[in-house]
């Protein structure tokens, strides 16, 4: 039971940012913004007057397993109303503009939009036309612009591509995500007592060839190569094969 003299805490409810979708031209690339939203768990989807109708047979196609977040995309008729539920909006655009606003990189702004989530506001981000993008009546409707470093020669992005991109920050801002993992082939790590035994087996062997010579640096010769077995970080079926590999040797020079 909770004391009553106790402050109570509100659960704040964090939701993540809507992608807007205005006036797209094809629904190949709202299919492909459908797939890229969810290949990063983002699910709210709002399209604003699309130029080929809604809904749109092209984009469910594009969006196979995706098509779920088309079924519940909301339609609207212009940027107003598609973000005016919103406390804080980010605008996409490649194209410089003479409006004074926050110009961000997607890293910075998806940081932005997790600590604004956190907080419990409503986040939108605003993908323009595939032609030419958002225009400046949108824009300025916008809190902050994000623009991506690409080639100032060719900045122009798709608009599949940029919903990607900016998935892919927000899970990187959201989650923990590990830079390096190793990938087995249904197998794992070949514990310490296997590799020493791999260690004993090459020395057998080596010894029986003759390879430690001069006896002086027999000690350090051993140390190296127990250092490079250890170095090596060998799964279990490597040891297997070194082993194996070994065997096969001997058996072969005893013919």
């Amino acid at each position: 039971m909770t004391d009553d003299n106790e402050t109570q805490v509100p659960v704040i409810d964090q939701v993540p940012p809507a992608f807007v979708l205005v006036r797209p031209q094809m629904g190949e690339n709202i299919g492909g913004a459908a797939r890229a939203m969810l290949n990063f768990g983002l699910e709210r989807l709002r399209v604003v007057d699309p130029r080929d109708g809604w809904p749109n047979q092209k984009a469910v196609a594009m969006a196979s397993g995706a098509g779920r977040l088309l079924d519940e995309a909301g339609l609207f008729g212009d940027v107003q109303s598609a973000i005016g539920d919103c406390d804080y909006v980010f605008a996409t655009t490649a194209r410089g503009r003479e409006l004074t606003k926050p110009i961000m990189t997607p890293e910075a702004a998806m940081a932005r939009a997790r600590a604004l989530v956190a907080a419990g506001k409503k986040v939108a981000v605003m993908f323009g036309p595939e032609r030419a993008g958002l225009e400046n009546d949108d824009v300025v409707q916008a809190n902050a612009i994000i623009t991506v470093p690409v080639n100032p020669d060719f900045p122009s992005l798709n608009l599949a591509q940029c919903v990607l991109l900016m998935g892919y920050e927000w899970v990187r801002q959201t989650q923990e995500v590990v830079p390096e993992v190793m990938g087995f082939n249904r197998t794992e790590f070949a514990s310490r007592v296997e590799v020493e035994k791999l260690g004993d087996h090459f020395e057998e062997k080596l010894e029986a060839a003759g390879f430690f010579y001069p006896s002086a640096k027999v000690p350090g010769m051993k140390q190296s190569l127990r250092n490079m077995w250890g170095r090596l970080g060998l799964s279990k079926a490597e040891v297997a094969t070194f082993h194996g590999m070994l065997r096969q040797i001997a058996r072969h020079l005893d013919k």
